[in-house]
């Protein structure tokens, strides 16, 4: 039994690498074509283009497409072992289903642990540099179009701007409020707030500060003032993309940040959160459905499992998207939204291996 768990170990992750790697240089094919005129209209160094951003690249999209080739991979070699009458042989000489998927439970425990350490490790580090490579040679520099942003900087601490230019690192309108408990303390009204780099403090200039009493109330103004204040230029030149620079314990500290700014973002990160966990049991999940289907010899042969293998495969990432944009844009807790898909088709995996040949 030893040489047949070997064999299909083999066979499941040797077809999943190598059709990886066949998609992987398509992609990269086609990204260079797309993007080869960036590359001579900036001068980007040879170097650069082949460690900086393509060597970082690869591990973001076997990622990507893991649960989906892990499927096909299944399917497809199973199929084949199918067809060639080699599943009959096994169960007839009184191999149980059950003791058959082992070694398919192995690999795609193999490959969701990969999964798991790609996305909360490895690819927040290659991300970080390939998006390095794409400020410097493809992207314009970001800027900050908010409008209206408050935000809690510490528990009884707010802020307010009117609008923040991240490339001049200047807030306009803006004013901070103290509170005790339920009570204002006081109030700092300034016209502008300057970031300065080399003391690491912020310059206000302009300002009136109101100190409320529980019976008085007394005013200071002036034209420049420079303080610490619980915030940092990068807070305003942050986009959603860079949360997929940040590793499993850096996620979650930046969301504990965010929910105590009350930031209207936080579903989009306890989303990706989530879904750093759930993709590799997505593995595990889709292998059982692809084996399930694919060990059944039927007169179709291998294209037609592939093909009923595609469309399960396509219809788990469409509800995946789907119960996703429930939790960014409507009242869905986002674990759920996250977790809903793996429930669903774990059911389906269940009922599968019920009516598998045995």
């Amino acid at each position: 039994m030893k040489k047949l768990d070997i064999y299909i170990i083999k066979k499941f992750l040797g077809t999943f690498f190598f059709a990886i790697a066949l998609l992987i240089l398509i992609v990269i094919v086609f990204d260079i074509s797309e993007k080869i005129d960036d590359f001579i209209e900036k001068d980007a160094p040879l170097h650069a283009i082949l460690f900086q951003y393509y060597m970082n690249f690869i591990p973001y999209f076997v990622n990507l497409f893991s649960y989906l080739f892990t499927f096909i991979s299944v399917v497809f070699f199973t199929a084949k072992m199918a067809s060639n009458s080699e599943i009959v042989a096994i169960l007839n000489s009184g191999i149980s289903f059950r003791r058959f998927l082992v070694p398919y439970m192995v690999s795609a425990i193999i490959l969701g642990l990969m999964s798991f350490y790609l996305a909360n490790f490895l690819i927040p580090r290659t991300n970080s540099r390939m998006m390095d490579f794409e400020k410097a040679y493809l992207k314009n520099p970001y800027r900050n179009r908010d409008v209206n942003i408050h935000m809690q900087i510490s528990p009884g601490n707010i802020v307010y701007m009117e609008t923040y230019n991240n490339l001049t690192n200047t807030g306009y309108k803006f004013s901070m409020e103290k509170y005790s408990g339920n009570r204002l303390v006081s109030k700092l009204n300034a016209q502008r707030i300057i970031w300065d780099s080399i003391s690491e403090t912020w310059e206000i200039k302009n300002y009136v500060i109101r100190h409320i009493g529980q019976n008085t109330e007394s005013i200071t103004k002036g034209e420049e003032l420079d303080t610490v204040i619980n915030m940092r230029p990068e807070e305003f030149s942050f986009i959603l993309e860079d949360m997929k620079t940040m590793n499993f314990m850096e996620l979650r500290a930046f969301i504990d940040k965010e929910r105590l700014k009350g930031s209207q973002n936080i579903k989009e990160f306890e989303v990706e959160k989530h879904r750093r966990i759930a993709n590799p049991f997505a593995t595990i999940i889709l292998t059982l459905i692809g084996v399930s289907i694919s060990s059944r010899k039927v007169r179709g042969g291998i294209g037609m499992h592939l093909g009923i293998g595609l469309t399960i495969t396509f219809s788990f990432i469409l509800f995946q998207q789907i119960s996703t944009v429930f939790a960014t844009r409507g009242n869905l807790d986002p674990w759920l939204s996250v977790w809903i898909p793996n429930f669903l088709f774990a059911i389906i995996a269940a009922f599968l291996i019920r009516i598998a040949p045995k």
